[in-house]
């Protein structure tokens, strides 16, 4: 069973909601969407809908305009992050709802940082309710936010605010000032900002518990100074003052290093209550000095230390309530990968050591999937991050770890190497690592993703490489994937004359040399799959001569009944095609079938096609264009071969349906004809009664069966086998219908 579970009747109900919106709303005169009747949501519900709105990349202008309904939909908790959203929309859908938390985050559309604020603060219950707010990646655009009728509409105009989040902004010193005038801001993030002073901090001394301030490379203030400030914090509990160690120099970010240095050596007295410290990515920090530190500070649960060298020490084994981010053990770098999902240096790093340590794993660890996948989804430009992540998702899946990871999470996680492909088209390593995760059998038999895009992007990447191991692996997923798609798909993918080429180019290469391999086997597979009742594709194969060269596949592998097989399988797929049946009216070569179908050296399975070939062919005599004697001799050794033939337990073929097989089923054919095709009928019934007895009754072949054994004329061979079809229809008729009593609703 799946670890994750279903989901829940709310997330089914929240997600048909999105699905219908159209169909739910009206249209204002401006664009946006009106609910056209609605209840008065439960007001975590409205919250609910806005995140499903937001996660499924449908909030936008036209849609947020629902929520104007503040009656029926009241949002406490909004998120909007990364949504394309106008100033003007956020204020007339969001503004007036009394907020107790945005996170507002990376949003497009033009939207600011002063658009949010000002918009907030019209509202008057917004600011004194508002205490979480989260404008990471946005232009503040800070000097647009001036006095409005004599009211301040800065950050501090939110009185009510206690977190802040302004990471990777425009943020300066004034607005700094500004904010650390809230009254009861117990959380600051400026990472990745503008500030060149922190002096402003000690303004709100008593109330920040949290600091972070990632990779501040503008800061213009001495060791003893930012030591200083850091030391009047009273109530700091949380401070991170990490560094990008991948994009400084030994020039840059010294004063932080040596700022680190005091800090882990000096005083006990500075931040002494201090619960967790991140100094990841900063240099010239010694193992004494990290001891020092924690040993003196009893409280302290979380240590960043990863890319600083010192994640190692001996010490940490005696620390066992104390989390650290490294790169000693796995336990360190999942912890990185848990904690710094934003950050790409952070992603990045801990995923080379992952590798490393996940190289010969043999447990199944889907939580530490999840991590990479997830690393994956936040970073999707960063080639850096997706190099190392696809090498380490193909050691956590590899041979059978797959088997033991929840279905969803294997859905999510090749979903994601397929986004991966198709952001990273033209570079090998990356579409290796993807190719390699996706070659497993488990993975593309029984896991739910796009399989259609699977195929596309790997015939794509297959046309312009030719490594042997590569190739072979690429046309091994495509055979399997192309088996795998929908009917529609297939005939979408079947018009591509290019996805024929490419494939007949490896089958002729490996013909020319006379090679048996896996790679020719997975070609010749995926080709008999592509032209499956599917004329488009088997006309394409004509065009661009595959009948020429499987003419000299099948004279050449002639001791290969894997090869010959799969080369007949297909030219059966052309002999179904009226149309097509000409283009087969060679003497040359159905002689050669029909002396595959005579032998009895030949292996049962290769007798099967050619019969089917010749079956097809002679069962239209005004389209027969060769001797008259050729075909008699054809009719009569079909029913002498089929007759010898034994059972076969394997599986050998499978059939999308049996429509083929109507033409071949009237009483008015050739007892030969009959006979091969009621065998075949046979076959497959016995290999896999429940679905195909229900194929047969479904597409109505049953009562050709039962005209077939009830005509005087019919053959005894052919009545035989019809009448045990058709019992075993019957028999899975009953054995159904039982099980359905049994199982049915009992009414009292």
């Amino acid at each position: 069973m799946d670890a994750e579970g279903p989901p829940t009747l709310c997330d089914l109900c929240l997600a048909q909601v999105c699905q219908s919106l159209s169909s739910l709303c009206s249209m204002r005169a401006d664009g946006s969407m009106s609910l056209i009747w609605a209840p008065v949501f439960p007001q975590e519900t409205a919250d609910q809908l806005l995140n499903h709105m937001a996660a499924k990349e449908i909030l936008n202008d036209t849609t947020v305009g629902i929520f104007r309904s503040c009656k029926e939909l009241r949002l406490r908790r909004a998120s909007i992050q990364s949504c394309p959203l106008s100033a003007e929309a956020f204020r007339l859908a969001l503004c007036p709802h009394r907020l107790l938390e945005l996170d507002a985050s990376w949003v497009s559309g033009g939207l600011t940082g002063a658009d949010i604020v000002s918009g907030l603060a019209s509202n008057p219950e917004c600011r004194s309710s508002l205490q979480r707010l989260s404008l990471n990646g946005l232009h503040l655009d800070w000097e647009s936010l001036e006095a409005n009728g004599g009211i301040h509409v800065g950050f501090s105009s939110l009185q009510g605010l206690r977190m802040l989040k302004l990471a990777n902004t425009d943020l300066n010193d004034a607005a700094l000032e500004d904010i650390c005038n809230l009254p009861h801001l117990e959380t600051l993030d400026i990472s990745c900002s503008a500030i060149s002073k922190l002096t402003a901090l000690l303004e709100c001394k008593n109330t920040l518990r949290s600091l972070i301030a990632h990779r501040q490379r503008h800061l213009d203030m001495s060791p003893a100074q930012l030591l200083f400030v850091f030391s009047q914090l009273h109530a700091l509990k949380h401070l991170d003052f990490s560094e990008d160690h991948f994009s400084v120099d030994d020039s840059d970010g010294r004063g932080g290093d040596e700022t680190v240095r005091q800090l882990l050596e000096g005083t006990p007295q500075v931040l002494p209550s201090l619960v967790s410290l991140d100094i990841s990515g900063r240099k010239r920090i010694s193992e004494a000095a990290i001891r020092s530190f924690v040993e003196s500070r009893s409280g302290l649960v979380f240590l960043g230390l990863l890319a600083t060298g010192v994640s190692s020490c001996d010490f940490f084994s005696t620390q066992k309530s104390l989390k650290v981010t490294g790169e000693a053990d796995e336990n360190q770098v999942c912890e990185a990968l848990r904690r710094y999902r934003d950050r790409e240096c952070f992603i990045r790093e801990a995923l080379v050591h992952l590798y490393s340590l996940t190289t010969d794993t043999d447990k199944p660890q889907p939580d530490v999937l999840k991590l990479v996948v997830s690393g994956m989804q936040r970073h999707p430009t960063s080639l850096h991050i997706h190099l190392v992540a696809t090498a380490c998702v193909f050691n956590l899946t590899t041979q059978d770890l797959a088997q033991a990871m929840p279905i969803s999470l294997l859905s999510s996680t090749v979903t994601q190497l397929l986004n991966t492909m198709k952001n990273f088209p033209n570079h090998q390593q990356v579409q290796k690592n993807c190719l390699l995760a996706l070659c497993s059998d488990y993975i593309l038999q029984e896991v739910p993703f796009d399989k259609y895009l699977a195929a596309m992007l790997v015939i794509n990447w297959l046309s312009s490489h030719e490594d042997p191991t590569l190739q072979r692996m690429a046309v091994a997923v495509i055979s399997i994937l192309v088996a795998k798609l929908s009917t529609e798909e297939m005939a979408q993918f079947s018009k591509d004359i290019f996805i024929m080429k490419q494939l007949l180019a490896i089958v002729q290469q490996k013909a020319m040399v006379g090679v048996v391999d896996s790679t020719l086997k997975f070609a010749l597979s995926a080709l008999w799959n592509l032209t499956d009742e599917m004329p488009v594709a088997a006309r394409n194969f004509i065009e661009c001569r595959g009948l020429e060269l499987y003419e000299e596949v099948l004279e050449s592998y002639y001791t290969e009944p894997s090869i010959q097989q799969k080369v007949l399988g297909l030219l059966n797929n052309i002999a179904e095609v009226e149309e097509l049946q000409a283009d087969l009216m060679e003497e040359d070569i159905l002689e050669h079938i029909l002396s595959l179908l005579q032998d009895s050296q030949v292996d049962v399975g290769v007798r099967y096609f050619a019969g089917g070939i010749l079956a097809h062919l002679a069962s239209r005599p005004d389209a027969w264009t060769l001797e008259n004697e050729l075909r008699s001799t054809v009719l009569k050794q079909l029913h002498d071969s089929i007759m010898t033939w034994t059972h076969l337990e394997r599986e050998m073929v499978s059939y999308r349906s049996f429509h083929p097989f109507c033409p071949l089923l009237q009483t008015c054919q050739p007892a030969g004809v009959q006979l091969w095709a009621v065998w075949a009928i046979h076959l497959v019934c016995t290999q896999n009664t429940s679905h195909y007895s229900s194929m047969l009754e479904k597409e109505g072949l049953t009562e050709l069966l039962k005209a077939l054994a009830a005509h005087p004329s019919t053959h005894s061979d052919i009545k035989g086998l019809s009448d045990s079809v058709l019992s075993m229809v019957e028999k899975h008729q009953i054995h159904a219908g039982a099980f359905n009593n049994q199982t049915a609703p009992q009414r009292s």
